[in-house]
């Protein structure tokens, strides 16, 4: 089993890089769905309520992203450090489970020895998760098309500058010997096919 870690810059197409390595049948697991079901855990709930305010709970004890999302991603220091902190909270979790996952396919047998599972994982380097992993797909993305995309998203100025900032902060290269490189700013048909290439090359070594 290959672990293959995605890396790139929010809104360069990591997720559709993933899709893709999924079709060639790829085992993905998503950061982003675990990290949701982590805040959904009472005890996290509760500590992002002691740090941040029990206002960003709804009425029924859930965090309300959106309200939490206003504490962390902003222009100023603070919300840097609050951002530090909610990862603080988060970051460990979504380890935990990650590698909880991965035992599940190692132990189930999901995939075949040579077959491929992909950590799609926003802030991969920042968070340390590329210790659990084999390889590495950086996805590149021309400039226009990611903030093309990015106006999408429909974010306010504010978070998406500090998105933008949290993604600078703690970055690092990967290792070239174990890097492949794929570019995400075109048709969606085109990144597939290039991934199959990749898939292909990875299963192999």
């Amino acid at each position: 089993m290959v672990v293959i870690g995605l890396v790139g810059r929010i809104a360069a197409g990591k997720s559709t890089v993933a899709r893709a390595f999924a079709a060639r049948g790829a085992v993905v697991v998503d950061a982003d769905r675990i990290a949701h079901a982590v805040l959904d855990e009472p005890a996290a709930s509760a500590e992002v309520a002691a740090r941040f305010g029990a206002d960003v709970l709804d009425e029924s004890g859930r965090v309300r992203r959106p309200a939490l999302a206003e504490r962390v991603f902003g222009p100023t220091a603070a919300h840097d450090a609050a951002l530090r902190d909610l990862e603080a909270i988060v970051h460990p979790r979504v380890r935990k489970r990650i590698e909880a996952r991965l035992e599940e396919v190692r132990a189930a047998g999901e995939t075949p020895p040579a077959s491929v599972v992909v950590l799609d994982v926003p802030l991969l380097m920042q968070a340390g998760l590329d210790s659990l992993c084999d390889r590495f797909v950086v996805v590149n993305c021309a400039e226009p098309t990611r903030q093309g995309r990015l106006d999408g998203r429909g974010w306010p100025p504010e978070q998406r500058a500090a998105r933008e900032r949290a993604w600078e902060r703690g970055r690092r290269s990967t290792p070239p010997e174990k890097t492949l490189v794929v570019d995400a700013s075109g048709d969606p048909a085109y990144t597939l096919a290039h991934v199959g290439g990749l898939y292909d090359a990875v299963v192999r070594d």
